[in-house]
């Protein structure tokens, strides 16, 4: 017996992302492809929740978060990101930054509505925009600066346009927008009256002595912006699933609706580890950016002494890698002959691209073990593209 299945997953499918993984599982390689991160989670984090668990703290929240990290985060956000949010009623706690976004775009548009992503994207957020039967609207960026110009994302507003998401620090790239940039977008969005939603999960992931700017602290663009956070990369618990929203307060209503109804609230105790890992002193995220520094150099001097060209990021822990001049018919292929001859896996770039700027791409993930890395880098150095 056979069932019709949504056509809201017609065009759907696994990203490419998973399939390198398996790709990779399969041969035993080192994977670096997937973002899973293997650096150990603070103490005080994994702490904190085992102390909840072990007190019985195992009830549902609030569908907005304990109250205790609401107040946190509205702590940390005027400390670190030039924010001042209401913690009761601008800042809805939710199962990860991808909960965060699903939420919003659940709760905010009408199927059709349009929405500019900027390529290279993420793909869970053009899968999620599809998913809720919203219009994707492309604009690409062009390497290796990938810089976000005015003029360029005019062009790519629709009729049906309602708003522009931003990712800084990218995933894929790096990118890290300036403050002009984010100008630009500021003036865009108040001539037309478009939201903007940011994906800020890498805020602490930033190299050479950048700092992170939050698009809400820029100009008049926090009442028009839903500013979405998460705890994954900064506190290596990719598994436990919690991010946050920030947003004016109807909203962060409208937001926390819908999470209720999608998920009733984030995991309890497992909030309660998130709000030590808050408190911490400012030197762990120095401490943090200058691990991920060493990481990313260490990466992406191997992938230059192996021929592939790495397009330094700004930010995050990825680095897209050129591998255009081997001659492989794509990314793909490529990608496949890398971790056949290395054991070395990476995302084909095509998984971040909806033109064909991706497939002379690959990206890497060094959000691994200095071992791991080094490894890494000394089979990446044996590679030689087949003809």
């Amino acid at each position: 017996m056979s069932f019709p299945l949504s056509r809201r997953i017609a065009d759907l499918q696994s990203s490419d992302i998973r399939l390198m993984t398996r790709a990779c599982e399969r041969v035993g390689g080192i994977n670096l492809g997937q973002g899973l991160g293997d650096l150990p989670t603070p103490p005080s984090v994994r702490e904190g929740a085992i102390t909840a668990i072990q007190t019985n703290r195992n009830r549902y929240s609030l569908p907005e978060g304990i109250g205790e990290l609401r107040r946190a985060i509205a702590a940390k956000l005027i400390r670190d990101n030039a924010l001042d949010a209401d913690p009761e009623r601008e800042i809805v706690v939710t199962p990860g930054a991808t909960g965060a976004f699903a939420a919003a775009l659940t709760a905010l548009f009408d199927p059709g509505d349009g929405i500019v992503l900027p390529e290279p994207y993420y793909g869970y957020h053009l899968n999620t925009i599809r998913l809720c039967d919203l219009d994707p609207h492309f604009l690409t960026l062009q390497g290796p600066g990938f810089e976000l110009e005015e003029a360029a994302l005019r062009s790519a507003l629709r009729p049906n346009t309602r708003a522009i998401l931003l990712c800084t620090p990218s995933n894929p790239s790096g990118k890290m927008l300036s403050e002009e940039e984010i100008r630009r977008v500021e003036r865009v969005a108040a001539d037309h009256d478009l939201l903007v939603i940011t994906d800020e999960i890498y805020e602490y992931l930033t190299y050479d002595g950048r700092q992170h700017r939050s698009p809400a602290a820029v100009g008049g663009l926090r009442e028009r912006t839903v500013s979405i956070f998460g705890f994954s990369k900064t506190f290596s618990i990719t598994g436990w699933r919690l991010g946050y929203v920030v947003a004016p307060e109807p909203l962060a209503a409208a937001i926390n609706l819908v999470n209720d109804l999608l998920y009733v609230c984030a995991p309890t105790p497992l909030q309660y580890g998130v709000l030590e890992g808050l408190r911490a002193a400012p030197d762990y995220f120095t401490h943090l950016r200058a691990t991920y520094q060493r990481k990313r150099d260490l990466l992406c001097e191997g992938l230059a002494a192996a021929g592939l060209e790495p397009l330094i990021p700004n930010g995050a822990y990825y680095v897209l890698a050129d591998i255009g001049r081997f001659g492989y018919p794509n990314a793909k292929a490529g990608a496949l002959a890398l971790l056949e001859q290395t054991g070395v896996a990476g995302v084909p770039g095509s998984a971040f691209y909806r033109s064909g700027e991706g497939e002379r791409l690959i990206r890497f993930c060094f959000a691994k073990e200095d071992a791991v890395l080094r490894e890494a880098v000394a089979r990446l150095r044996r590679f030689r593209p087949a003809g």
